[in-house]
């Protein structure tokens, strides 16, 4: 799907949707506790509801029921997918379920799109095999084999991503034996936090070091049924900031900024570019103020890195995103994407081994590429609300993986988008 987005001033108010991060992992506890648990206001998006179908196929029973779903759990017997788990384009969903998969004694096979596929895994097989697991496949992606039982041991694991450790702080304690876990060079330590809170929502026990450098997780444990109401996504919430912070004014909606999610962040980073941002009970508003460019390290928050770059491109002077170079390993290239796309519409960019350095340069609409990501294509609907003339969006279905309803909820505050065939090209 191709969009139109021209210049436009919005106003109006945003309900930002569920926690793709809280849904998946409610999924994956859901799927193996010992009972019923009920997510409620849970996120329905391309990746959650991959997430969804791969743990019915693994022996969840889920029900919704409007507002919130009903998971009976297999209480850790797996149940044998009738063929290969099909993962779409999760990243979390694939490197969350292949940890727990490798509890049964049977071969699970995952696998997904072509995006999917090319989004390493080897770090955390490779952490998997030093506790027992076989593991079966011809490269660092998608598909590959697990078959367990999970022994349990000590390991390292490459903390590059966080999914690794995360994978296997949720497998761990259904091992035979106790596990030691060493994170080497960990990075994106929020989302671990997520990790750990659920984990304790479980009723697990483990021991982490204040640093995260060890963690001890006895073996033979069990997950305890839950009830639980999906926070709203940081993460999403940064596209409505953004657009409100260089187009108009917003009311935020559903955010709990005592939750965990690093990517809350993003509007302290806003604020201190000079965005005027008030938080109330219950709503965040947002609105147009000149901004000025920062130096930001986003280690723990990769994720903001397209959003960033696109409303760097509009503060007065130099923005330097800086410590992240797993924005490369994302659903795409996020780094050479975003420089290469923003460059079409004027932008002056840098493109650093870990980061980007943007200064500050008035926007032109282009025919640019949202590379089947959706915070690109997120980001550079932002991006061109606030440039001059017309800019072409490739591939904006891809929204949906996180934000269903990002085109509707933009286009109810004013943003002036229209969606369009080939043909009228």
């Amino acid at each position: 799907m191709k969009i139109k987005v021209r210049r436009s001033q919005i106003s109006g108010g945003i309900a930002v949707p569920g926690s793709k991060s809280h849904t998946i992992r409610a999924i994956v506890g859901g799927l193996m506790a010992d009972g019923i648990s009920t997510v409620k206001a849970p996120l329905e998006s391309a990746d959650t509801m991959s997430t969804f179908n791969a743990a019915v196929a693994l022996g969840a029973e889920i029900e919704k029921h409007g507002e919130y779903w009903s998971i009976t759990g297999c209480g850790g017997r797996l149940t044998h997918p009738d063929g290969p788990v099909d993962m779409g384009n999760s990243g979390t969903g694939i490197r969350l379920l292949s940890g727990v998969a490798s509890c049964a004694d049977f071969e699970v096979i995952f696998d997904g799109d072509e995006s999917l596929r090319s989004r390493p895994m080897k770090a955390l097989t490779d952490a998997l095999q030093n506790l027992g697991v076989l593991v079966k496949t011809t490269g660092d992606g998608c598909p590959f084999s697990i078959h367990g039982p999970l022994v349990g041991g000590e390991t390292k694991v490459d903390g590059t991503s966080s999914q690794f450790l995360s994978s296997l702080l949720f497998a761990c304690p259904y091992a035979r034996k106790d596990s030691i876990i060493l994170p080497q060079k960990l990075q994106e330590k929020p989302y671990v936090g997520i990790t750990l809170d659920w984990l304790r929502r479980l009723g697990v026990k483990l021991e982490a070091a204040a640093d995260y450098s060890v963690f001890k997780v006895p073996g033979r444990q069990c997950f305890q049924p839950f009830e639980y109401t999906i926070p709203a996504d940081f993460s999403t919430a940064a596209f409505p900031l953004g657009a409100a912070a260089l187009a108009g004014r917003l009311d935020i909606k559903n955010l709990d900024f005592g939750d965990l999610q690093g990517d809350k962040a993003v509007f302290e980073y806003l604020e201190k570019m000079g965005a005027d941002i008030c938080r109330h009970p219950g709503v965040t508003t947002v609105e147009k103020a000149p901004l000025r460019g920062i130096d930001i390290d986003l280690n723990a928050t990769p994720d903001a890195l397209p959003l960033l770059a696109a409303v760097a491109c509009l503060a007065e002077g130099t923005t330097r995103l800086l410590n992240v170079p797993q924005a490369r390993i994302k659903e795409t290239d996020r780094i050479a994407c975003m420089t290469r796309e923003l460059r079409k519409m004027g932008a002056l960019v840098t493109e650093l081994d870990d980061g980007m350095i943007i200064e500050g340069s008035p926007l032109h609409g282009a025919d640019v590429e949202g590379y089947d990501d959706h915070r690109i294509v997120m980001a550079l609907t932002v991006a061109a609300l606030a440039a001059d003339g017309e800019t072409v969006i490739n591939g904006a279905e891809a929204a949906s993986v996180t934000y269903p309803s990002f085109l509707n909820d933009f286009i109810n505050v004013g943003a002036d988008i229209e969606e369009v065939k080939d043909d009228n090209l």
